[in-house]
């Protein structure tokens, strides 16, 4: 079993930034692809970026591409999310997930846990 738990979401201006932290429980840590899903009131969950088990691919939704940055920390068992230039279609909650089967990355339903969610919101 597998845990995690995100942190690092707040309020903040358009054009503004905001780095989101999630941290792993386990000593597997490093075998898992990571990714991050946000959900939008009345939308449906969306992809929004990935990174490979060595940190060596990356992988991003075309909405996110050149602001977000994902990155991971395997000696600490914790994935980042470094989110810059944001926009007010940025609000949502936004989940950490990780995955070990070699499925589609940017596909919900290829990750096996999930956080609780930590909520983002990005006045105008």
């Amino acid at each position: 079993q597998v845990q995690l738990v995100e942190s690092g979401g707040g309020l903040v201006q358009a054009g503004g930034s905001l780095r989101l932290s999630c941290a792993a429980s386990g000593r597997t840590f490093s075998r898992y692809t990571m990714g991050w899903f946000r959900q939008a009131p009345g939308k449906e969950r969306e992809f929004v970026a990935a990174i490979s088990w060595s940190g060596g691919s990356t992988y991003y939704a075309d909405s996110v591409k050149g602001r977000f940055t994902i990155s991971r920390d395997n000696a600490e068992n914790t994935v980042y999310l470094q989110m810059n230039s944001l926009k007010p279609e940025d609000t949502a909650v936004y989940y950490c997930a990780a995955k070990i089967r070699p499925s589609t990355y940017n596909s919900g339903s290829s990750y096996d846990y999930w956080g609780q969610g930590t909520q983002v919101t990005v006045s105008s």
